[in-house]
């Protein structure tokens, strides 16, 4: 009677493994001067869908008004929702942002990366949108994390 239980158990435990709490592998950047992934590989791990965020309030409720800052508040506040989660920026692995001038896309991008460090970039999506919902907005950033898969 002891036997089948002992297997049962030795089974069960064959497929368990002890794996490290945060990992991604982060495919060669296309363009790294534009900090963003080709793409992002992850196994395991739960998956955050975060909605659009954007950045025209500050900590204090002061209206944010000019791109950059409202780019630095929408990256503090996708930050801030992930760390809810249990997890933090380098969880990212994409996003999707809109910009409501095309001439601020290289500004984006620079500021993108003051947040990812180690050359650990989301895969990315840069597009301009005529209008958003917030007329305040000057960008929105989309985003999916994955904390905890397995593959670092």
């Amino acid at each position: 009677m002891k036997t089948p239980i002992l297997v049962a158990v030795a089974i069960a435990l064959a497929g368990t493994t002890v794996v490290p709490a945060h990992a991604a592998q982060y495919l060669k950047p296309t363009v790294a001067e534009r900090s963003y992934a080709a793409g992002v590989v992850t196994k395991g791990g739960r998956t955050v869908w975060l909605a659009g965020m954007g950045g025209t309030k500050d900590a204090q409720g002061k209206t944010i008004t000019n791109f950059a800052d409202q780019t630095r508040q929408a990256f503090r506040n996708i930050e801030r929702t992930i760390k809810s989660a249990g997890g933090t920026l380098d969880d990212l692995v994409t996003m999707t942002v809109m910009l409501r001038n095309q001439s601020d896309g290289d500004e984006f991008v620079k500021i993108r990366s003051e947040f990812f460090k180690h050359n650990k970039f989301p895969a990315s999506m840069l597009i301009t949108a005529k209008d958003f919902a917030n007329s305040d907005l000057l960008v929105e950033i989309q985003s999916v994390a994955v904390i905890g898969d397995t593959l670092k």
